[in-house]
């Protein structure tokens, strides 16, 4: 049955195919620099601006493009910071007489290396605001928005949306972020009033704010609430396919329930909603999450009876459950398809082919699908690299591929560094560890709480006591808390050292301790 699917889906025009081109060695291979995009084989792609915190992205300033004298004052801005994070008014008085003037280039600088520390950030931001003759501007302060924003410091947040609003830097795009930032707290009902706020920021509210507030909502697993407020809002906001597709999406690709994307599915139907690319995209990306090729290949066929032409993100949707599938012939017959339709494949493409090979122990054929994507000249992203890192066998293996990223201009994430962290802990690889850690800032990232977190607890496990301690310390002193399972672990061990040294001071000393623990 389903070969016969198969092969209605894949024209027989490709059945001559040949294979991809002939994979050369990887390390004799240059390409271009890298697109912005993430490459997700299967897009969740909700209908919004892109990352959580579009259009305020936050591109890390390396000291070549800054004067010498910005640079520098950055440096001491963030050291100041830094040091007294965990106290406003010492890191107050810090920044005073760190020596540095405030500008625009410097704060947006300083917020970029600061950005994982809410209160070192707000500090530099308040030292700067207050210097005379220096008024933020539209960056600096939608910068530091978004960080109160992210560390769901929503009182200041809103304070200082006010500001802005006063000093006309305030945008739509501000309050979009901050109503993301509601829906990633799960805090519907601040979303929704933030959103009820804008004519007090002097803008209407129309159907491309509402998209914004639904996309918001989806994106962080608020589908549910989504859809309620779509279906209430017929009045204020006609129901359109555009909105419609919004939810369907968070159905198919944020929770990843074919049940309810089914029913929505179903309900679009009965409400006479056009279906387009877009939905049906969005269904077939969810049965290729869930493994149901044969309801990929089935909607894919109605989807091209529909007279509706496949677009890249179908195609590699398709590509991913046939991959995933262990159909990789077929997977690869469809590319060369994609490229008789004029849809040339991308990095999201073979995204789809490398991880499920990977995920699949298929190392070597992976491997040439990545040669194969360079040959095209198609940058690698962070995903394809996190496919191959997450099978890499050795330390050797690991940083060659670093080694790759650097040459391709793909720089590795947070999350890069947390699961090769996570990996050398498993092999107790404590060098590469603390090479990992040093190399952060070269690659204009510095730890957040769950590296620290993640790095802690893999030393604490790996009985590596006294560096834990450390890092946990040092976790503390940059204003990031712990967590409970976290602080537990540490005290505990901290009271048993106290309780060891107590006891081998009373015994030179001929004398007998008690076995009571010290109160926290």
């Amino acid at each position: 049955m389903l070969r016969r699917i198969l092969e209605r889906a894949i024209p027989l025009t490709s059945a001559s195919f040949i294979g991809l081109p002939k994979p050369l060695n990887s390390l004799l291979i240059g390409a271009a620099r890298p697109a912005t995009s993430s490459g997700d084989p299967v897009a969740d792609d909700d209908g919004g601006d892109g990352g959580e915190d579009d259009p305020f992205s936050f591109p890390d300033h390396h000291h070549q493009q800054l004067p010498p004298d910005v640079a520098q004052g950055v440096d001491a801005v963030v050291a100041a910071a830094e040091a007294k994070a965990s106290n406003a008014a010492d890191a107050a008085r810090a920044l005073e007489r760190c020596g540095a003037e405030a500008s625009e280039p410097l704060v947006v600088a300083a917020l970029a290396r600061l950005r994982n520390s809410c209160g070192a950030a707000h500090a530099a931001f308040r030292w700067a605001t207050a210097q005379s003759g220096y008024a933020p501007g539209r960056r600096a302060s939608h910068s530091m928005l978004a960080i109160l924003a992210k560390h769901r410091r929503f009182d200041d947040a809103r304070a200082l949306l006010d500001e802005m609003r006063r000093a006309s830097t305030a945008s739509p795009a501000a309050v979009l972020l901050l109503i993301r930032r509601h829906c990633a707290a799960r805090d519907v009902a601040g979303a929704v009033a933030t959103f009820r706020a804008l004519p007090s920021f002097g803008f209407h509210p129309g159907v491309a704010e509402f998209h914004g507030l639904l996309s918001a909502l989806c994106r962080y697993k608020n589908v549910q609430d989504a859809e309620h407020l779509l279906m209430s809002s017929q009045k204020e906001f006609p129901f359109e396919t555009k909105s419609f597709n919004i939810v369907l999406n968070g159905w198919c690709n944020i929770i990843c329930s074919v049940r309810e994307a089914k029913r929505f599915w179903s309900a679009m139907q009965n409400l006479g909603i056009d279906r387009d690319v877009l939905s049906y995209g969005s269904m077939i990306s969810c049965f290729s999450k869930s493994g149901s090729l044969d309801s990929v290949m089935k909607l894919f066929n109605r989807m091209k009876e529909a007279g509706i032409a496949a677009d890249r993100k179908v195609y590699n949707a398709v590509v991913f459950a046939l991959a995933k599938g262990r159909c990789v012939d077929e997977a690869k017959m469809l590319v060369q398809t994609m490229e008789e339709k004029k849809v040339a494949p991308d990095t999201a493409t073979y995204n789809s082919l490398i991880g499920p090979l990977c995920k699949a122990r298929q190392v070597q054929e992976a491997m040439e699908m990545f040669d194969a994507m360079l040959q095209r000249g198609l940058s690698p992203s962070v995903r394809t690299f996190h496919a191959l890192l997450n099978v890499a066998r050795s330390p050797i293996e690991v940083f060659d591929l670093l080694d790759k990223m650097k040459e391709l201009y793909c720089d590795p994430e947070m999350d890069t560094y947390i699961m090769l962290i996570r990996k050398f802990c498993r092999w107790k690889q404590h060098e590469s560890v603390e090479k990992l850690w040093s190399a952060m800032p070269a690659n204009g990232l510095r730890p957040d709480r769950s590296a620290y977190i993640v790095l802690i607890h893999g030393l604490f496990l790996n009985g590596r006591l006294e560096a834990a301690a450390k890092y946990y310390e040092e976790m503390k002193d940059k204003g990031f808390s712990p967590e409970k399972k976290t602080e537990e672990m540490i005290q505990a061990w901290l009271a048993g050292k106290e309780l060891a040294k107590a006891s081998a001071s009373v015994r030179s000393k001929g004398g007998s301790v008690s076995l009571r623990l010290p109160r926290k």
